[in-house]
């Protein structure tokens, strides 16, 4: 499993995904309606970046400093759905490595990737 997708992802930013052969565990298949903790748990204890569109996550990472493994929130809201599918899927598909362990918020200027405070 490379990605954990919180169920506020787009499904058809997960089926691109799977299309370009990355393995990506959907919150909304497996888990629907757990809570952000739970899910950045399962994203934590599988190794996974987790991929939202809920900026909740960024609390949790940062005012509560909750671990991580790396998290990837989408803010391109306002883009026509098929644009920003497509658009979001090449980000990740092209960036993964470098998303895995950052905090990064991917929006209509492009990517910006941060070294999160993670717990040690």
């Amino acid at each position: 499993m490379n990605i954990v997708a919180d169920e506020s992802v787009d499904f058809g930013i997960i089926s691109l995904l799977r299309q370009n052969g990355i393995s990506v565990v959907a919150i909304a298949e497996e888990n629907f309606g757990i809570k952000d903790e739970e899910v950045l748990a399962i994203a934590v204890k599988n190794q996974c970046l987790l991929i939202t569109e809920d900026k909740d996550f960024g609390e949790l990472t940062y005012r509560l400093k909750m671990e991580h493994k790396g998290i990837l929130l989408i803010r391109l809201g306002d883009l026509p759905r098929l644009e920003r599918i497509e658009i979001a899927a090449q980000i990740i598909v092209k960036h993964l490595d470098h998303l895995n362990n950052n905090f990064s918020v991917l929006d209509k200027r492009g990517i910006r990737i941060k070294t999160a405070h993670k717990k040690r």
